[in-house]
């Protein structure tokens, strides 16, 4: 039987697990918010930084990962992250979340000076190891999010796609889902060759990206 194109990557080990919870047991702080590469924190750490349209889930996963459910500002209004938001993990890792892209609230100036940030940061960090791209199992990839992906392959920056809100849909309609995704990331070069299903609402997959965070080097 032919293996599965971009499969959902296995559960962790108990030891892969227990260093991905030991990763995140301090619960993680909040750094600063940016908004220009000149206050941008030192590139001194591992970083990983989360991408996704806007009402994704992004918030509520980082919240999910770290156990604090106010860490990142979860809010049911798109577009409301304008900044690039550092936190720090232990003293190893800085998690990064981006501004939400697509459908966002605000005016065509505002959102232009956000893309040129986020094309400036994914091309300028060499720190930044990974991004994690969100898409909602309830819409798939969209236009936008195959613009951010598209960005990611230009800037040679390797992406490791999340199905975020899986226990929003039935069996079926997730794993159609999941389908039209790998179709997707058929087209970019800088995909990584496996996907992580999660749901911050009932924790599913956290222990999993967890412990694929705490794997990078």
């Amino acid at each position: 039987m032919t293996a599965l194109p971009f499969p959902v990557v296995d559960a962790p080990d108990p030891e892969a697990e227990e260093r991905g919870r030991k990763l995140f047991a301090s619960g993680g702080e909040f750094l600063k918010g940016v908004v220009a590469m000149s206050g941008m924190p030192p590139a001194d750490r591992i970083e990983v930084c989360f991408a996704g349209r806007s009402n994704v889930g992004k918030s509520s996963l980082i919240n999910a990962l770290t156990g604090r459910r106010s860490l990142a500002r979860a809010s049911n209004t798109p577009g409301r992250t304008q900044e690039i938001n550092f936190f720090t993990l232990e003293n190893s890792h800085y998690l990064v979340d981006l501004p939400g892209y697509g459908f966002a609230k605000a005016p065509v100036a505002t959102v232009a000076k956000w893309q040129a940030l986020l094309k400036s940061y994914l091309a300028g960090r060499q720190t930044l190891r990974r991004a994690f791209v969100l898409i909602d199992a309830r819409h798939g990839v969209k236009a936008v999010d195959e613009e951010i992906m598209s960005l990611l392959d230009a800037s040679a920056v390797t992406f490791q796609t999340v199905l975020t809100k899986a226990d929003k849909v039935k069996d079926a309609e997730r794993e159609q889902a999941l389908d039209q995704t790998r179709r997707a990331l058929a087209r970019h070069p800088a995909a990584f060759p496996e996907l992580i299903v999660t749901s911050s609402e009932k924790g599913w997959g956290i222990p999993t990206l967890r412990s694929v965070i705490a794997e990078i080097s």
